[in-house]
């Protein structure tokens, strides 16, 4: 099953398409975090400006220092400590689309930690989008069921898997600077 629903995602990112997916955190709606037209979907559907950035998944540590310029040390400590998903703003991202970068030439990258999302990345072999599979100003969903209709006709496959899991939390952002700093955005 999970190989199938991995090549099932693949297929429709590799054409640009949409996908609502499971994550390590909450229920989310992906694509190639390196196609400006597929991202510039994800804008639309969810009805949000483009000057909001979204979250990029990658597999594993290699992965993140592909698409950062320089990723600072304590960025792996707080990878290896963190007892929940982390997400980590970096300084001067690079190979990413540019509609996905912050104007402070920021992203916000998360190492993805649950199987399905490990797999989907290593054989997608580039990071995707992670975004709540929700509305802009609408709460996000905490499951499957709560996800809107609206959102499910907006993307081109929805992944069939965790569907009846419980509600799971949001990744903690924590934003790192090159230059030292650290600043705790969300907890």
């Amino acid at each position: 099953m999970l190989k199938k629903e991995v090549d099932n995602a693949i297929a429709i990112l590799e054409n640009g398409g949409l996908i609502v997916y499971p994550t390590d955190t909450v229920w989310g709606i992906g694509c190639d975090a390196t196609n400006k037209e597929a991202i510039e979907k994800i804008y639309k559907l969810k009805k949000r400006s483009d000057k909001k950035t979204m979250i990029c998944l990658v597999a594993n540590q290699f992965m993140l220092e592909k698409y950062v310029e320089k990723v600072p040390e304590t960025a792996y400590d707080i990878m290896d400590l963190s007892e929940r998903p982390v997400t980590i703003i970096y300084d001067n991202p690079k190979g990413i689309a540019q509609n996905l970068i912050a104007e402070d030439n920021t992203l916000a990258i998360r190492v993805a930690t649950d199987q399905f999302c490990q797999r989907l990345i290593q054989n997608f072999k580039r990071p995707i989008v992670s975004t709540s599979a929700n509305i802009a100003g609408e709460p996000t969903p905490g499951n499957f069921s709560e996800i809107s209709n609206l959102i499910l006709k907006g993307v081109d496959y929805v992944v069939n898997l965790e569907r009846t899991n419980t509600i799971k939390s949001p990744s903690s952002i924590i934003k790192l600077g090159n230059d030292g700093t650290v600043k705790v955005i969300r907890k």
